[in-house]
């Protein structure tokens, strides 16, 4: 299974199947059939992908996942300074830095991202995340998730007592979608 992330800046129209698009200037997502006039991203979820070459801006080949999967479209938005303490998700994803800037921590590795970054996540590993200083900073990202996350929160933190710092980030769910089979 591979998730990849493809640019659109002049716009994509998509049919159905197991893929997200988002409007960037509408700042509205979209699961399956879409169609943006605009700068817009899209991520696919293919279930036969070994070996088959892509142009993506980030493809990442999935571990395998057990049980029906279901597709999030979120955002997360930080205003200067946030932080993601270290913590996991229940499953992998991609995300693209919308604007500002953010720092990623995860398996012993630093990056840092500008607008137009996009990072892969496993889910699994611990991640530390740090917002610009200056700067409003917002990602977008597509989860690859168990069905039984419908609905819920999936951020887990590492150290319990980072849980109950205070949290600055906002997390908009635009969608949970069931993985279909087309």
């Amino acid at each position: 299974m591979r998730l990849s992330l493809h640019e659109h800046p002049d716009g994509v129209e998509t049919g159905v199947g197991n893929r997200v698009v988002y409007d960037i200037a509408a700042d509205e997502a979209f699961f399956g059939a879409a169609a943006v006039k605009g700068p817009a991203l899209r991520w696919e979820l293919e279930a036969e992908a070994a070996g088959a070459p892509v142009s993506a801006a980030l493809a990442a080949e999935l571990a395998p996942l057990a049980g029906p999967l279901l597709l999030r479209c979120d955002r997360i938005d930080f205003p200067p300074g946030g932080i993601a303490y270290r913590h996991t998700h229940p499953g992998p994803g991609i995300r693209r830095l919308l604007f500002g800037a953010i720092r990623i921590a995860t398996d012993g590795q630093i990056s840092d991202y500008g607008p137009g970054g996009a990072w892969f996540e496993s889910g699994p590993s611990p991640v530390h995340a740090t917002a610009s200083a200056t700067d409003d900073s917002a990602f977008v990202r597509v989860l690859v998730l168990p069905a039984e996350w419908e609905g819920k929160r999936t951020i887990s933190y590492v150290d319990p007592a980072d849980a109950e710092l205070p949290k600055l980030q906002r997390a908009r769910v635009y969608f949970d979608r069931m993985v279909g089979n087309d």
